[in-house]
């Protein structure tokens, strides 16, 4: 069984006691934006069940979302748009979320571990892991709050525009959307350079 505090315990040995989790959720769908949340939590009030978000049911994901953030010494969640996704690509974009996030908190960390293998843009030391969404409590936290934050944003937008099924695909390339793109063209929600080949 993975120890998942195993990260955090080291950093703590090592001195430092706010340590930040980041964490980003919609890098490949090719709508909607991507979205990055960072949040410190406590060691010593462990949430049960806290895991990689892809693996747990939405309503788990839902039910853990709000006690993560009742819980949290501090928590952020930051966006990044399609057009500027477009502009600067999913890369940077991704990057500049997770920094925005970070430095939103407002408690500053003393260490930062993200998830993958990226480096940010930030005075805070770090450390990336790759999936570290499965292997750190901290990390998987955040991808906790940011996976329910941008499937209630996807869930919304499936109101503004139904063609596209976004409550069911969450801007996923699934067929049924890219039938519906082929057929009805972007919204303004899509991301145009993923969408580009099938226009």
């Amino acid at each position: 069984m993975i120890d998942k505090l195993a990260y955090e315990r080291e950093l703590a040995e090592r001195g430092y006691n706010l340590i930040c989790g980041a964490d980003e959720v919609g890098r490949g769908p090719l709508a909607g934006p991507v979205v990055c949340a960072a949040v410190i939590m406590p060691l010593k009030d462990v949430v049960e069940g806290v895991d990689d978000s892809k693996k747990l049911s939405a309503k788990k994901r839902e039910y853990l979302a709000e006690v993560i953030k009742e819980r949290a010494v501090s928590w952020a969640i930051c966006r990044v748009e399609p057009s500027i996704i477009d502009e600067i690509n999913i890369l940077n974009a991704t990057k500049l979320c997770m920094k925005n996030a970070v430095e939103s908190l407002a408690v500053k960390p003393d260490f930062l571990i993200t998830d993958g293998n990226m480096k940010l843009d930030v005075t805070v030391p770090q450390r990336s892991i790759v999936k570290g969404d499965a292997l750190s409590y901290s990390i998987g936290a955040a991808s906790i709050i940011a996976k329910v934050y941008r499937d209630k944003l996807m869930d919304d937008y499936a109101k503004e525009y139904p063609e596209y099924l976004f409550d069911k695909n969450k801007g996923y390339g699934t067929k049924v959307h890219i039938d519906a793109l082929i057929r009805s063209g972007i919204c303004p929600v899509h991301r145009r350079s993923f969408v580009k080949k099938w226009l």
